[in-house]
């Protein structure tokens, strides 16, 4: 595993502590971070972190907290407080 990768980890689960904890924003900049990691890279983001992101205000989703999912025929939904929606598919 490359450095960038395991930083990416990394900073996913710091934004999952911040999160959890309450502390939004600097769960944001944790998130924003990773991205850039990523970029700069040009390593793809696990699942786990996409999933549990907001591609529109890089808010770290918990679900019930920040986020609200529902699942649909075929997919699930997950809608962030800022309005933005996220949909993935399952079987």
């Amino acid at each position: 595993m490359s450095v960038a990768a395991e930083r990416i980890e990394r900073l996913h689960e710091l934004a999952r502590e911040a999160a959890s904890e309450g502390n939004d924003d600097l769960a944001k900049r944790y998130v924003r971070r990773a991205r850039r990691v990523a970029e700069r890279n040009r390593l793809p983001l696990p699942k786990r972190f996409k999933r549990f992101t907001c591609d529109a205000c890089d808010a770290y989703l918990i679900p019930g907290r920040n986020a609200r999912v529902r699942t649909r025929d075929g997919h699930v939904v997950v809608t962030c407080d800022c309005g933005a929606q996220a949909r993935y598919p399952y079987q």
